[in-house]
């Protein structure tokens, strides 16, 4: 019973970070669109990797402050882990904030959820297994959901440039989750190997901002503005360090496909905060960007993806039960 409890804490926890990661849907559309208004000729490339630099940048300096009485005690598998999710962290960000820029938004947030379909795969070849059936059923109504959801067409969903990058970003995303999910980081302490997370985000984005800057002054231009640092500031606070430390604290307790199931209830989120947001936002930084209507789409895809979240829940956990350290 204690165990099932914990794996229900766990499940509800990662519940909780993918709302926080919904909120940075309109955050970077909004921020981006800013940005490319009051810096006319910067390249997409140049926008998605400096937002990663100052976003993982400001939470690393904020995290440091946290932890710093214990950095003695950092060991080297807390580094090993922190470098791979930093990584596969900041290569999937950087691919998906460019990939939004040559694709909508509806199509960018439907191919991301392509990781519930990867995830169990993997681990079916890994552990030379099928999925149950609980977890086929569920993984096809979150990919039916998450459709109408959105309001993907299957004969308009058209592969180009973003789309692309936008399914290179899930595979990496994958990796993101499977190497949180490793037995051998059990021990490992969660505001540790999140620093060295955050940090490594912000040195692999660094070379991308220097190649791809017109003037590396815009490095500082993009982040000058009132508005672009409040949104900068709620991606810190609620899609990094709420979003991130949530994760890394608490996906362990679950299996990846249970966690990747989980987090596809990100557009769900998105489009619910879509409904109000955008607004705001526009005031904020003087541009065009509607918030999005209730429809019978979001009750219905809504629905499915839930749906297939409580079903999976049925399921006995299969993932080793670890403390939730430092959450």
């Amino acid at each position: 019973m204690l165990k099932r409890a914990g794996h229900l804490k766990a499940a509800l926890m990662l519940v909780l970070a993918t709302a926080f990661w919904g909120v940075s849907f309109p955050t970077m559309k909004a921020l981006s669109q800013a940005q490319q208004a009051s810096m006319p000729g910067e390249s997409t490339w140049f926008i998605s990797s400096v937002c990663v630099v100052w976003r993982f940048g400001a939470a690393a300096l904020l995290l440091l402050g946290w932890c710093a009485p214990t950095l003695r005690g950092l060991t080297r598998l807390e580094v090993m882990q922190g470098l791979g999710l930093g990584i596969f962290g900041s290569a999937g960000i950087i691919l998906q904030m460019d990939g939004l820029a040559y694709t909508s938004a509806s199509t960018s947030a439907f191919l991301t959820q392509s990781y519930c379909l990867i995830i169990p795969l993997w681990v079916a070849l890994v552990e030379k297994r099928w999925p149950s059936l609980i977890v086929l059923a569920s993984c096809l109504l979150v990919v039916l959901g998450a459709g109408i959801l959105l309001g993907v067409r299957l004969d308009n969903l058209h592969f180009g440039r973003g789309e692309w990058e936008t399914v290179m970003a899930a595979c990496v995303f994958t990796g993101q989750i499977l190497w949180l999910q490793r037995p051998r980081f059990a021990p490992n302490r969660v505001t540790h190997f999140s620093l060295v997370m955050f940090a490594v985000m912000v040195l692999f984005a660094t070379p991308v901002v220097v190649l791809t800057a017109r003037h590396l002054g815009s490095a500082l231009t993009a982040y000058s503005s009132v508005p672009c640092l409040t949104m900068l500031a709620i991606l810190v606070g609620f899609s990094t360090l709420g979003a991130y430390l949530l994760m890394n604290a608490w996906q362990p307790l679950v299996s990846a496909t249970e966690a990747g199931l989980i987090y596809c209830a990100e557009p769900l989120f998105a489009s619910l905060v879509a409904l109000v947001m955008p607004a705001w936002l526009s005031t904020l930084a003087s541009i065009d960007y509607p918030n999005e209507i209730l429809t019978s789409h979001l009750f219905l895809g809504g629905g499915l993806i839930t749906l297939a979240n409580v079903m999976v829940q049925f399921q006995a956990p299969d993932a080793p039960v670890q403390s939730a350290q430092d959450a």
